[in-house]
């Protein structure tokens, strides 16, 4: 994808806060922009990015992606969807780098205040489910790996990942810091242990090993990997908005999608492909297994392995819940993140991680469109410093509701093709269109009635 030129915003000094209070270095600017001077380093929104795919579950993915489809077809629907996401987020990014805004103000200027704060909760919510995911998939991952027991595992799981979240965009980034490294090398040591009884030609040359009339199809699997982040990733802004500016918040998501990410689905793919994985259909490339039992030092390295790598994912996507909830109610993100992470944590001892294929379906299908409608929108000729409206913007709602629809019509009717990427033309294409017939010039009859009652005769309508 094409950067961006270089691009700086145009913003007052410091913003004051709430109840008229200055900015201070702790201030998360939920309702407002980040001023200039509050901005941070690429390396430090890069970090927070990076860190945020190198997580356990992407093994996972990855290896049932590959025991489905082979390592060659698995790699390049991986590979596909990483490029996909990539260029999705990083579009997206580039808007709020550009402008220091939240997800919830620049869906305002799209879909306007009141349609904006449907699709603004419509993503909170959904992230509140990806937490309690990733907390409960912790209390699993250590009993099936060590015996812990599963519901303290993700008491203690959520109670750790909440305060990470309630420090802020500064833990966040730390945490990334520490799950990334992690990750890439006790993934290199579980590939090194996974390919002991196997060559590299031997996972190069896997054929896969789902039954025939079971196997996932290669759309489902590109939308496998579109849909473990594109929550988020629409919601990018509540990251990307400490960039400094357009070219650097581009530069940032992408360490992310295709980079990290598909460093991390590729470790999955490799401990299937070599024939390594304890349960390679329903767990993936889950590579905890082969680190355990291996002496006490990589055993510990596991365990902290684990608390990082989950929470780390978990404590971003708290964070973005807080901070689009903290737009729609008026209340500061630090205030909201205790009561989000208690109804988290419940839906995750609920058990809510065994039915991950259902998640990752609802996600796919209702959540591109968003972005797609967004992007189409704002990235207009002449729509740079457009103002929010009040009320509703029927054209982009009516796009995201067409875009959801042929991707659930593709989901059941054709599961060959990749719902998410079906979503995010049909959202486009609707959108571009309406817009393009609300600015399309009014007939002779109108510019003649205007002329009778003296006014200047209007060449386009507003857009809708």
């Amino acid at each position: 994808m094409a950067l961006p030129p270089q691009d700086t915003v145009t913003l007052s000094p410091p913003a004051p806060g709430p109840a008229g209070r200055p900015a201070s270095p702790g201030d998360e600017f939920e309702d407002r922009p980040v001023p200039l001077t509050h901005r941070r380093p690429l390396r430090s929104v890069s970090s927070v990015w990076f860190g945020f795919p190198m997580v356990l579950t992407n093994a996972v993915f990855g290896g049932v992606i590959v025991f489905n489809l082979g390592f060659a077809r698995g790699m390049a629907a991986i590979l596909l969807g990483c490029l996909i996401l990539g260029g999705y987020v990083g579009a997206l990014s580039h808007l709020a780098g550009r402008t220091g805004d939240t997800f919830a103000r620049i869906a305002a200027v799209t879909f306007g205040g009141h349609g904006a704060r449907l699709a603004s909760a419509f993503l909170a919510t959904v992230v509140i489910g990806w937490f309690a995911f990733q907390v409960g998939l912790t209390g699993a991952t250590l009993h099936a790996a060590l015996g812990w027991p599963t519901r303290p595992t993700v008491l203690l799981a959520g109670v750790l990942y909440v305060a990470v979240a309630w420090a802020g965009i500064r833990a966040l980034s730390v945490i990334g810091w520490i799950a990334a490294p992690l990750y890439l090398v006790l993934g290199a040591v579980a590939i090194a242990l996974a390919l002991r009884d196997a060559s590299p030609g031997d996972v190069l040359s896997y054929e896969g090993q789902a039954p025939a009339g079971g196997a996932l199809a290669f759309g489902a699997c590109v939308t496998m990997v579109v849909a473990a982040f594109i929550d988020s990733g629409t919601m990018t802004a509540d990251f990307t908005r400490w960039s400094r500016n357009g070219r650097e918040a581009v530069l940032a998501a992408l360490t992310a999608f295709p980079v990290a990410n598909l460093l991390a689905l590729l470790v999955g793919a490799v401990v299937v492909g070599a024939g390594a994985a304890a349960e390679p259909a329903t767990a993936g490339g889950d590579f905890l297994g082969l680190l355990t039992g291996r002496g006490g030092l990589l055993t510990a390295a596991a365990v902290v392995f684990v608390f990082a790598n989950l929470g780390s994912v978990s404590a971003h996507c708290l964070y973005n819940a807080a901070v689009g909830w903290g737009q729609l109610t008026g209340v500061t993100m630090r205030r909201l993140v205790p009561f989000i992470g208690l109804l988290g944590l419940a839906v995750a001892l609920a058990g809510v991680w065994e039915h991950f294929e259902t998640w990752l379906t609802l996600l796919g299908v209702f959540v591109p469109p968003i972005g797609a409608v967004l992007l189409t929108d704002q990235l207009a000729p002449g729509a740079a410093g457009r103002p929010a409206r009040r009320g509703l913007r029927p054209v982009p709602l009516a796009a995201w509701a067409v875009g959801a629809a042929l991707a659930t019509l593709v989901h059941y009717q054709g599961p060959q093709y990749c719902e998410a990427a079906v979503g995010l033309l049909a959202a486009a294409l609707v959108q571009f269109a309406g817009a393009r017939l609300g600015r399309a010039p009014r007939g002779p009859r109108a510019a003649t009635r205007d002329s009778a009652r003296g006014t200047a005769p209007a060449t386009a309508r507003p857009a809708p």
